[in-house]
């Protein structure tokens, strides 16, 4: 998402990109403060997970965070995001949402806005393969495996 954002900037889309804290604390950590200063038309912003606050290197819980990110982001984290963005002097209205698929919960916010809103799945080529073949898999008996 972010090599995505990068291209639309550079195109001439004014960008704010939108993480959660944790994510956003571990860019920093990882890329140094620099990869979040930020230009005047590619901003950074963040939202809570939901989730309490965790050891720095420790990996979230993946079902509690997917629960908590559809349950507590809309509202009114990513809501009022977008409404202070929309009445922050010197930035333009937001024209457009884009997110990853897992954050579908983007287009309820966007509808709101009355702001078009396109979803992108992120899956590696991989897991995309995967997830097309699942049910030929099941269907063939290949999946799940037995035995192990």
């Amino acid at each position: 998402m972010m090599k995505l954002a990068k291209i639309f900037h550079c195109k001439g889309f004014h960008v704010t990109f939108v993480n959660t804290e944790y994510n956003h604390r571990r860019l920093v950590r990882s890329r140094g403060p620099d990869a979040v200063a930020g230009l005047p038309d590619f901003h950074f912003a963040t939202i809570p997970d939901g989730l309490p606050q965790s050891e720095a290197d420790a990996t979230q819980d993946i079902p509690s965070l997917c629960h908590s990110i559809m349950t507590t982001c809309l509202l009114p984290h990513l809501k009022n995001l977008l409404r202070d963005l929309n009445s922050a002097a010197g930035v333009p209205q937001v024209t457009c949402v884009m997110a990853d698929a897992v954050m579908s919960f983007c287009l309820d916010a966007a509808a709101e806005l009355s702001v078009p809103c396109t979803l992108f799945w992120t899956a590696s080529a991989c897991g995309f393969m995967g997830y097309r073949n699942f049910r030929f898999l099941l269907d063939e008996g290949i999946a799940p495996l037995k035995g192990m």
